[in-house]
């Protein structure tokens, strides 16, 4: 399949290997560089006493950040100007008819138990949804421990998009019962603790594929918040850094507080102590959900 013109999200869904690549440190601010070090704290809704890092269960926006923006990674990402790049993938390329994708694989990813990532894992990983979001899927298979070919029932050129979603995370095959129950990914952040519907603490992986470029924060903090009213007050008072927030309310006008993406259609509001991309996607609130591996503090 050839590269198509430029079209709203998807203007990279063929990228090259190399375009495919870059992360989603791209778009940075130019107000000051990303620099190590400090905890995120965010208020979150949509946190669920049964929550898990199972990616088959629901998921509101607390367990959505904590799986795609900490503790694992997918084949590919939404980045921070809307759009499409690798991830675990570096690069893939579709059959004429979009029926037939080939997926080139990281080759230094690790899980968090020091499992090498291979294409066994990914294989293993989406036969969870094939009966569900992803029955598209008729076959997998490896062509190798680093490439894999995936065949849909049908074509789909949307389907490398579909694979950036939070469902679609990378468990190891090996021992994936014990990483869906401990949260084991190739993520920048492991489980230090984990409370279902109450909160998430993420510490930052010694050595990442990801340095340099994303993973700023030394640990990051989630909070259950379920009432609005008290996101923001949380927020205000000085007790957490960003809530995910779609009204202004008092909010509104205070100079130290940014309304993101903007006051009209807000979905998160934060201290300007944390610094983030200039461009924010839309697609998920919260930078496609992504705000622990790519904002900082400034």
């Amino acid at each position: 399949m050839t590269r198509s013109a430029p079209r709203l999200d998807r203007r990279a869904l063929f990228a090259s290997g190399a375009a495919a690549a870059l992360l989603a440190a791209s778009g940075m601010s130019a107000m000051a560089a990303p620099r190590r070090g400090g905890r995120l704290r965010m208020a979150l809704s949509g946190a669920r006493r049964d929550d898990s890092f199972d990616a088959r269960k629901p998921m509101g926006v607390f367990m959505q950040v904590a799986m795609l923006g900490a503790v694992f990674d997918t084949l590919t990402q939404v980045a921070a100007d809307g759009t499409l790049h690798g991830e675990l993938a570096t690069g893939w390329h579709g059959s004429s008819d979009a029926r037939v994708w080939v997926f080139d694989l990281r080759r230094d990813a690790r899980f968090h138990n020091e499992a090498v990532f291979t294409s066994q894992d990914v294989i293993a990983s989406l036969a969870l949804h094939t009966d569900a979001a992803l029955a598209g899927i008729s076959d997998m298979r490896a062509l190798g421990r680093h490439r894999v070919e995936v065949t849909l029932s049908q074509g789909n050129a949307d389907f490398p998009y579909t694979l950036s979603a939070p469902q679609f995370v990378i468990y190891p095959e090996a021992g994936m019962a014990d990483a869906m129950a401990e949260g084991i990914g190739t993520g920048l952040y492991r489980v230090d603790r984990f409370h279902p519907g109450q909160q998430f603490l993420g510490s930052r992986v010694a050595q990442h594929y990801k340095d340099g470029q994303a993973g700023w924060f030394d640990t990051v903090e989630l909070v259950s918040v379920p009432a609005a009213h008290v996101r923001a007050e949380a927020l205000r008072d000085h007790y957490v850094d960003v809530a995910d927030l779609d009204d202004p309310g008092e909010l509104l006008g205070q100079p130290d507080i940014t309304l993101l993406p903007n006051a009209h259609a807000m979905t998160q509001a934060a201290w300007r102590t944390v610094a983030l991309p200039a461009t924010i996607g839309s697609r998920w609130p919260l930078d496609n959900l992504r705000a622990a591996e790519r904002w900082w503090m400034a």
